[in-house]
């Protein structure tokens, strides 16, 4: 049995846990999660059937971790400490960790929707304020800063970076400089690059299928 067993499907947010799974050069098996058909084995492990979901098959049982800034962070502490943030690193690793999980976000999914907060009052009671509020903070951390903690990638530049590059890709996110140079940077990775060509192999599988 791999050390982990990884639920994806390949257009969603899976793609962040691959990425994090091979930064850690981790072993994995893939199981695939059709959208109309969930498998039995996710449900148990997490009755809302999100994706991404991991199994760690560790030698003290079986662990689930779901929620994708929750999983690379895991990783990291299981299978690849160099990827964690030293002592002085801390602050910002977390920092930014959850500001992308939370903030960021609410922020690009409401605007996504049609929705902003229309004043102070709803800005105050909304967990990001606003969407340009959210964006600038970013743009501003990483226009002084070449990766999360500065100088060095860690495990949050992988769900920062994936955040980012979705936001550019998609247009979600404005094209700022320090956005795009951070994707610029971030895409060089050979996890990067690993991952992101069997992800977008199996998109192209799947959209051949349905074209059928």
């Amino acid at each position: 049995m791999a050390e982990y067993t990884f639920f994806y499907n390949p257009m969603s947010r899976a793609q962040i846990a691959r990425w994090a799974l091979h930064e850690v050069d981790a072993d994995y098996e893939s199981v695939f999660v059709s959208w109309e058909d969930k498998p039995a084995a996710l449900l148990e492990s997490n009755p809302m059937g999100k994706l991404p979901t991991i199994i760690h098959h560790a030698s003290n049982g079986d662990h689930v971790v779901s929620e994708a800034a929750a999983v690379c962070h895991y990783l990291a502490e299981a299978s690849a400490s160099g990827l964690l943030p030293h002592a002085s690193e801390k602050a910002s690793y977390y920092r930014w960790l959850f500001f992308a999980a939370g903030p960021l976000e609410s922020a690009i999914t409401n605007k996504s929707m049609g929705w902003e907060p229309k004043d102070a009052r709803q800005e105050m009671t909304v967990g990001f304020g606003s969407f340009d509020r959210v964006v600038d903070a970013l743009d501003q951390w990483l226009s002084e800063h070449e990766y999360v903690c500065g100088p060095r990638f860690t495990m949050a530049d992988v769900y920062v970076g994936s955040q980012i590059d979705w936001g550019l890709q998609f247009g979600t996110l404005p094209e700022r400089a320090s956005f795009k140079d951070y994707q610029a940077t971030i895409q060089t990775r050979d996890a990067y690059q690993a991952a992101k060509a069997i992800d977008m192999d199996l998109i192209g599988k799947m959209q051949a299928e349905k074209s059928d």
